[in-house]
């Protein structure tokens, strides 16, 4: 019997976008943000979770198939993987390259975890948060000052 292994690897994508550099563990929450689940799988999405990294120690990777993120998605990535980048794949080369970039204030991307604040209270009011600390992301409700630390659980 042969007992040969065999390394395998995410192949490469013809078209799509690859998210790298996402925080370790992060990856299933970035694929929540891009809406994916059993329902609605078109293309052929690629997770490389605990991939070693020279830079972090580990990290985790998304490809995805025949698919560009909008920017209210790239501001969520941003959100939970403030170190993530983004490569935008055509025809097998990369045709943009970029860091996600977490503003100083966010507005619409999550809700506030107090659940006595105004935007929660069922006023038409839009959740906002100033950014207190960028990496790993706290977020301070411009209304009631709570300091939102688990954004994954609250994102829009």
């Amino acid at each position: 019997m042969d007992n040969k292994i065999v390394e395998t690897k995410i192949p490469p994508i013809r078209n799509g976008t690859v998210i790298d550099h996402i925080a370790n563990g992060q990856s299933l929450n970035v694929l929540k943000i891009l809406g994916v689940n059993e329902h609605n799988i078109d293309s052929v999405i690629s997770i490389g979770m605990h991939v070693p990294s020279s830079k972090t120690g580990w990290k985790d990777v998304i490809k995805v198939e025949d698919r560009e993120l909008d920017p209210s998605k790239v501001g969520k990535i941003a959100l939970i993987a403030p170190d993530a980048t983004i490569s935008i794949i055509r025809d097998y080369y990369v045709a943009e390259k970029f860091r996600v970039n977490l503003d100083d204030h966010i507005v619409g991307l999550a809700k506030c975890s107090n659940p006595n604040c105004i935007t929660n209270r069922g006023e038409p009011v839009v959740p906002e948060f100033h950014v207190e600390v960028r990496n790993p992301p706290k977020l301070r409700c411009v209304y009631c000052d709570r300091i939102l630390t688990n954004i994954s659980d609250n994102l829009l």
